[in-house]
């Protein structure tokens, strides 16, 4: 027995529009610093899409955590809209002990959509591989250039 797709819920993902950079804006965490401009936002969705094909990502606060201890290096992207900050506010302060780059992107869908997932995603490790390592070097100079915060 097959599921049949109601017509009015398809109907209704077809009319709701993602939104934009500028309105995902809205919805951040007050602790979402450094935010990455909308230029690197998409470097590093396509960086990941790279990244998930090679399976040289992290993905999840648990995940990410346990590979940061263990002295791990890559680019930590961490989603600005999840709430409660609770969950994943420490990740920023072990990075910053590492000294490891990170950088917060506006969404969690569209972050776990470049990871090639349908649920959303707080936290992802990008590491690095020579399949895309030219992507990689360009966000990672642009991560490592972000103002920390105070």
């Amino acid at each position: 027995m097959a599921r049949e797709k109601h017509p009015e819920a398809a109907a209704e993902a077809e009319r709701t529009p993602e939104r934009s950079y500028q309105e995902q804006l809205d919805f951040l965490n007050p602790i979402a610093r450094p935010l990455a401009s909308r230029k690197l936002t998409r470097k590093l969705y396509k960086c990941i899409r790279k990244a998930a094909k090679h399976k040289k990502i992290r993905r999840g606060v648990k995940e990410v955590q346990k590979f940061i201890n263990k002295g791990e290096k890559g680019i930590t992207v961490l989603a600005g809209d999840t709430l409660p900050i609770d969950v994943y506010c420490h990740i920023p302060i072990m990075c910053e002990d590492r000294s490891m780059p990170y950088a917060y992107v506006p969404s969690k869908s569209d972050l776990g959509a470049a990871a090639g997932s349908k649920r959303p995603t707080c936290v992802i490790m990008i590491k690095p591989h020579e399949e895309y390592q030219e992507t990689y070097d360009e966000c990672l100079e642009e991560v490592e250039a972000l103002p920390l915060p105070l």
